[in-house]
């Protein structure tokens, strides 16, 4: 199988730099790599082309449109049978692509995914932050668990689609926030097969510091509202436990001991994954910035959009389309 590996990129230069190294020691060659510069005012080209004698690569740059358009300029500049989507902020172990061509020649698949880790050289909160992104006591750790789950939404981070998929279901949306749950949702609409595959799995940095990890969350809490009204079925009680979550923590003191059991929980379970006190107790931080950043953003958004009817890019210009 030939894969198009499509990175879009917005002013990570260190990062692309990271990620080509990581995808010039696969063990599988059959690839090429398309970078899509979104209008960053900081480019990547230099260190693109340190690795065009070790990679087959191609550069482009476009102006700024958000990363689900920018992806499907990239697509549109490939030759794969295959299109895989890498954040900028991922790094992939060795035998990635081998174990994603292993998945489809033992069972083929329309689109698929895999979960994510903390490499060792991320700092403790990047460690803190991806386990509240993965862990079974936040919403995150729902994803990425059972290979034999009925639907499979993959995310944009980690993804993987036939060309011919991607282009009958028209790629992505213009969404700036949910785009990759929005092209799941309507490629598994569409009677595709979707699955995950465990052992296809990238390091993924994610958000450095807890202002930029909130901002991001918030965005995703937006997100699921603008999803609920494309597709109302998609909304499960699941995405309604984060808002819950904040509403008690603001407006019902008497829980405390509960969010106080909760953190001893979380400071428990990180604690036997990571092996890091420090680790640990930040990932009790981390956990409660995800979920109230997400409940925050959700309620804000059914606030604004379903009961005062906002047009959505009015609502949140400052925040979800800067």
């Amino acid at each position: 199988m030939y894969y198009s590996i499509i990175i879009p990129v917005y002013n990570r230069p260190d990062e692309v730099d990271e990620l080509l190294e990581s995808i010039s020691r696969q063990t599988y060659k059959n690839l090429e790599v398309i970078i899509v510069e979104d209008g960053s005012t900081v480019s990547c080209k230099s260190i693109v082309d340190k690795y065009k004698d070790v990679l087959p690569v191609l550069y482009y740059y476009k102006p700024n449109s958000g990363p689900g358009q920018t992806r499907n300029y990239g697509a549109e500049k490939c030759k794969g049978d295959y299109l895989i989507f890498l954040d900028s902020d991922c790094i992939v172990p060795e035998n990635y692509l081998m174990s994603v061509e292993n998945e489809l020649q033992s069972d083929k698949a329309d689109f698929f995914g895999g979960p994510d880790k903390a490499h060792d050289s991320f700092t403790k909160i990047q460690k803190a932050i991806n386990y509240s992104m993965t862990s079974l006591f936040t919403t995150g750790g729902i994803r990425g668990k059972k290979k034999g789950m009925d639907k499979f939404y993959p995310r944009s981070f980690n993804m993987g689609i036939a060309k011919a998929v991607f282009n009958e279901v028209g790629g992505f949306s213009e969404m700036r926030f949910g785009e990759d749950i929005d092209l799941s949702i309507r490629i598994i609409n569409k009677g595709f097969k979707s699955r995950l595959f465990p052992d296809s799995w990238v390091y993924h940095k994610r958000r450095t510091d807890l202002k930029k990890f909130f901002k991001q969350i918030f965005n995703s809490g937006i997100a699921r509202v603008n999803l609920y009204k494309l597709h109302p079925k998609s909304l499960k009680t699941v995405h309604l436990l984060p808002a819950l979550f904040t509403s008690g923590l603001l407006f019902l003191p008497f829980l405390f001991p509960v969010y106080l059991f909760y953190s001893l929980l979380i400071f428990i379970d990180s604690f036997l994954k990571t092996k890091n006190v420090t680790v640990a107790l930040l990932s009790i931080i981390t956990s409660f910035v995800q979920l109230t950043a997400y409940g925050s953003g959700f309620i804000y958004a059914i606030w604004t959009v379903i009961l005062f009817k906002q047009n959505k890019k009015a609502a949140f210009s400052d925040t979800f389309y800067d």
